[in-house]
């Protein structure tokens, strides 16, 4: 029997597959079904800072209408307070998700500012999260913003919540960093109890007969696997926060891949749209399969032994894999 288990921040998980956010996560109905096929911890969808201030903005707006003609009118409203406006919704959510699973709840800010994290965080953190991921979105598209004020900006997000929520925080980022190990000790030192690589950006699309600018989202791909494997394979065992890969998982292959290369546990939206939340279930038995025809007694063992530190010839993380990878192309294969 493979033992299976692992830590995540702190969190004693059975099994590494952790179900990330997405929308199988808006409804209790969802989490529960995400807990029956199998998540070891489930992260909540993402309340946005933008939603946040939108909602509150409308409720002060209601409150205010005909307010200067009609004295009286203000009454026909409740006061702000008892609008189920900015986080009250998720918030009930996370209670009862708390209540009604067993697994860990782990609830997600997705935001770019700083204004208001620390409150959420808190208010997340008494609703009965046991960790805050914190999912910083953010497009540096001012030319004047520096590569360090970009990078401060993480560090001051991750520190404010840090300094004033009990449970484990997590940091959520993008590789688009100049430095990316550098950023990714820095955060470690400023107390991020867990990384997640990586946030993906959706550029937009341009529809060409209206003229406009529009949303495009299209579920990950195995391929997307590549970057975050390379920077796990460099990071593990050096630093103390806890690694979570994210992105392109599909199969059991993209699980055993990351935990070679160095991940405490792997997480997964897009293959549980595609598949249904019983798809946790086949990735799991691959994984144990896996291990136990190579002899791995447990995760733990096989964790980080393809990474950086363990391989034979780390150049491969690094420049001599760029010219291995160009000498190692055939111009005679067809291309797909």
């Amino acid at each position: 029997m493979v033992d299976l288990s692992t830590r995540y921040m702190g969190l004693p998980l059975e099994h590494p597959l952790v179900a990330s956010a997405g929308p199988l996560t808006k409804e209790l109905d969802g989490i529960k079904r995400l807990e029956d096929g199998g998540a070891a911890a489930i992260v909540m969808f993402s309340l946005f800072e933008e939603q946040i201030r939108h909602e509150a903005a409308a409720a002060e707006h209601l409150s205010e209408v005909g307010s200067e003609s009609f004295a009286e009118s203000l009454s026909y409203f409740p006061s702000i307070g008892g609008f189920q406006v900015g986080p009250e919704r998720y918030l009930e959510l996370v209670r009862r998700a708390r209540e009604s699973v067993g697994v860990p709840i782990i609830a997600s800010l997705n935001g770019s500012s700083d204004d208001g994290w620390v409150e959420y965080a808190r208010l997340l953190c008494q609703a009965g999260a046991a960790a805050i991921e914190l999912n910083v979105y953010f497009v540096p598209a001012d030319p004047s913003l520096t590569g360090a004020n970009v990078e401060q900006r993480y560090l001051d997000i991750l520190g404010a919540v840090r300094s004033e929520v009990p449970v484990p925080v997590a940091i959520k980022l993008g590789p688009f960093f100049s430095s990316f190990a550098n950023m990714a000790k820095r955060l470690d030192d400023a107390g991020a109890d867990g990384l997640v690589l990586f946030n993906r950006f959706y550029q937009p699309d341009f529809d060409l007969e209206r003229r406009e600018v529009v949303p495009a989202l299209e579920l990950s791909t195995p391929r997307e696997a590549r970057l975050p494997l390379l920077w796990l394979g460099v990071l593990h065992g050096q630093l103390r926060a806890s690694l979570a890969a994210s992105t392109g998982v599909e199969s059991p292959v993209e699980v055993v891949k990351y935990l070679l290369a160095g991940a405490d546990v792997v997480m997964t939206t897009s293959s549980l749209l595609r598949h249904g939340a019983g798809h946790l279930a086949e990735l799991r038995a691959g994984l144990e399969t896996w291990l136990s025809a190579h002899d791995y007694a447990s995760v733990a063992q096989a964790r980080g032994s393809m990474s950086h530190r363990k391989v034979s010839d780390p150049t491969a993380f690094e420049r001599g894999n760029y010219v291995r990878a160009l000498e190692s192309y055939d111009s005679r294969r067809p291309s797909r």
